[in-house]
């Protein structure tokens, strides 16, 4: 299904039935990374997933334009497709810094809030460190190429190497049945997109956190237990950023990717979120 909203047109897909459940997907914007999860949850709530503008497939009329805010309006706008006036929403890495900015400016359509890791480079008290290494990263893609500022970003944050082999398996199921669905996008067209338009929208954003307190959605911060350990610095954030709101900060097994290789857990935990 697509909805078609400020230009484009994004896809998305719907499970389940009962208290809708809306995962915004992080860098990249593949609703399908959920796929695992979303099975899994469908059983007792109605999960909405999408691709968001600009990849996998949805459209990129406007290649050179990305702005968080129309990300949030994009996410409300899918809730009204999929026939639910709100949804609770879950956003992980760059999903959950809109999923934080839907707090703030789309909260009619917000029931309540779970943000896994989000990459807010201000926010952490290196933030010009973490600022630079992303500009670095960006800057890359141009000199370099797309897959060395890839690699870059990746050992830069600290990417767990299970989520690259997670994440091969999930390719592979996608392959098998990309005949049959909607054609996506060329991973090579999304990696530039992602590198040179997204990243530094996403990472150089600053939450308001007083609009959150103002409109009292309700917000659950979260990282994995392996990001902890590894003290990775999007887990950081999450624990500053539960700490400003004065909100719940929520253990998640594994590392920043998770929902790949650990769906059971990770729906337990999102279970366990929601009803509270």
């Amino acid at each position: 299904m697509k909805v078609t909203t400020e230009g484009d047109d994004l896809y998305y897909e719907v499970r389940g039935k009962g208290t809708p459940l809306l995962m915004i997907p992080g860098g990249g914007g593949d609703g399908g990374a959920y796929a695992l999860v979303a099975d899994i949850l469908s059983d007792e709530y109605k999960v909405i997933t999408y691709d968001r503008r600009s990849c996998s497939r949805s459209t990129m009329n406007f290649p050179e334009h990305f702005d968080v805010a129309q990300q949030s309006r994009d996410a409300a706008a899918v809730i009204k497709a999929a026939g639910e006036e709100s949804a609770f929403i879950f956003g992980n890495s760059g999903g959950a810094v809109i999923a934080l900015d839907m707090a703030a400016t789309q909260a009619h359509v917000v029931r309540g809030v779970i943000a896994h890791e989000p990459p807010l480079a201000r926010v952490h008290p290196d933030a010009d460190k973490w600022q630079r290494f992303f500009q670095s990263v960006c800057r890359s893609s141009f000199t370099f190429g797309s897959t060395f500022a890839m690699m870059k970003f990746a050992f830069g944050i600290g990417v767990d190497f299970q989520f690259f082999k997670a994440y091969k398996m999930i390719k592979a199921a996608r392959k098998a049945v990309k005949a049959s669905s909607e054609p996506y996008m060329a991973r090579k067209l999304l990696t530039k997109f992602f590198l040179r338009q997204e990243l530094l929208p996403v990472t150089h954003y600053l939450p308001d956190f007083q609009s959150i307190k103002k409109n009292s959605v309700r917000v659950i911060m979260a990282a994995g237990k392996r990001s902890l350990e590894k003290k990775r610095f999007y887990a950081e954030v999450a624990k500053i950023v539960a700490e400003k709101l004065g909100c719940e900060f929520v253990e998640f097994p594994g590392h920043h990717g998770s929902f790949f290789d650990m769906p059971n857990e990770w729906s337990m935990t999102i279970r366990k979120s929601l009803q509270q």
